[in-house]
């Protein structure tokens, strides 16, 4: 089955040509249940690609094929209407039996969600990351399973670097310092540090756990502590000392992966989807992917997942959400869908088939060691709101400073 499995996901990215829009229920029928007593699970999910809808009604076809009597009514939605597509129909009694979705604390919080452990074999289950396993957790519960991972690692401009001198990506803060004013030194921005409003967060999280710092957890927020501080020092340092892209605070992520991509910027930090934007838009570019630099040298980086969970709606339906799940996380169906997606796997198995992939070897080994947003804190997203509209002043203001406005804005919220 693995090998006609990996043989129908091809088939299926190269049928993913389809516009991927919402397809309502129609995966395999339209009725809640099917006859002779079979079991119909409704499954709603987003659109990640163009290759999204192909891909899960192959897994789908397979999934029915060896599991007679069940069937997959699959919807998908673009990001923009998943989550109001879902309020609609939990507040009309319709929750999908599966849904692949971002934040799942409140659902869990309101009594509406299966635990992990209901939902899938302890197989499964053991086989995650760890440090996703507790992202995926609500008051010591296990409710998500990870569906897929992006993380953060460095890209270098091997050319740039090597006109500047430097013989290897940096591992330290001080040696990324170096090789960055080197590379301004030639007359092209070493860094690139974006903290403008599109994800000042996301690149304040790589540094803060650089140095073994971070937002906090379900319980409490943490901006403003020592390690954060000293790492936000170090970030206003590169800023003033001229080493990174002029304006951070009013630079975008997008727009700066597209400078580095033209080969204009020496180092960013960026996604293992960056490396398919790179071979298609300038495939001759000489780049490198290494580690997450940090102060002590040991890795760290963000880890960015979202998730499988399934909704209380029908009993009668537990188990065959259960076959769904194991079948689809077994390590044929599932690194395929993950590598045809651009993504990284959640599980111990899926990186280890992926572990040859010299391009993607970086990412895999910093997830481990991953830090994710603190989403299940009822004050995160007035924190995150408050990174996006304040970090970009740490050009202007003491890190310090800053970092005790945006943990003003949590402690607030909280």
């Amino acid at each position: 089955m693995k090998s006609r499995l990996r043989k129908g996901l091809v088939a299926a990215v190269a049928a993913g040509t389809l516009m991927v829009t919402s397809c309502g229920f129609g995966g395999g029928g339209s009725e809640a249940e099917g006859e002779g007593g079979d079991t119909t699970i409704d499954m709603l999910v987003p659109s990640y690609s163009d290759n999204t809808k192909a891909l899960w009604e192959g897994v789908v076809e397979e999934f029915e094929a060896a599991n007679d009597g069940v069937t997959v009514n699959l919807q998908i939605e673009s990001w923009e209407n998943l989550e109001s597509v879902l309020q609609t129909k939990i507040q009309s009694g319709e929750a999908p039996d599966i849904y692949n979705g971002g934040a799942f604390s409140a659902f869990a919080a309101e009594g509406l969600l299966y635990p992990a452990e209901d939902i899938a074999s302890e197989d499964i289950i053991g086989d995650f990351q760890e440090s996703f396993v507790e992202n995926e957790s609500f008051e010591g519960t296990q409710y998500g399973l990870p569906l897929l991972a992006s993380a953060r690692a460095l890209f270098y401009n091997k050319d740039l670097m090597e006109e500047a001198g430097v013989a290897e990506p940096p591992k330290t803060w001080d040696e990324l310092y170096d090789a960055a004013k080197k590379i301004t030194d030639t007359g092209t921005p070493g860094y690139g540090m974006p903290l403008g409003s599109e994800e000042a967060q996301g690149e304040s999280l790589i540094w803060f756990a650089g140095n073994g710092g971070g937002f906090g957890d379900e319980s409490e927020i943490t901006v403003n502590t020592p390690e954060n501080v000293e790492a936000a020092e170090f970030m206003k340092k590169m800023i003033t000392d001229g080493v990174t892209q002029p304006d951070p605070g009013a630079t975008q992520r997008t727009p700066m992966i597209n400078v580095f991509a033209q080969g204009k910027i020496g180092m960013v930090y960026a996604l293992p989807q960056t490396v398919g934007q790179i071979d298609k838009e300038n495939p001759d570019l000489n780049y490198g992917v290494a580690n997450v630099p940090t102060n002590t040298g040991e890795p760290a980086t963000l880890g960015v997942a979202d998730r499988l969970m399934a909704f209380k709606n029908d009993d009668d339906k537990q188990e065959a959400i259960t076959q769904f799940m194991d079948f689809f996380f077994e390590t044929g169906t599932y690194v395929p869908w993950v590598e045809a997606e651009g993504f990284l796997p959640t599980t111990k198995s899926g990186a280890e088939e992926m572990a040859s992939n010299e391009v993607l070897k970086p990412f895999l080994e910093m997830l481990p060691d991953a830090q994710f947003y603190p989403t299940s804190n009822p004050a995160w997203n007035a924190t995150d709101g408050a990174f996006k509209s304040l970090m970009g002043q740490l050009e202007d203001q003491d890190a310090k400073t800053v970092l005790n406005q945006i943990q003003a804005k949590a402690d607030a919220a909280g």
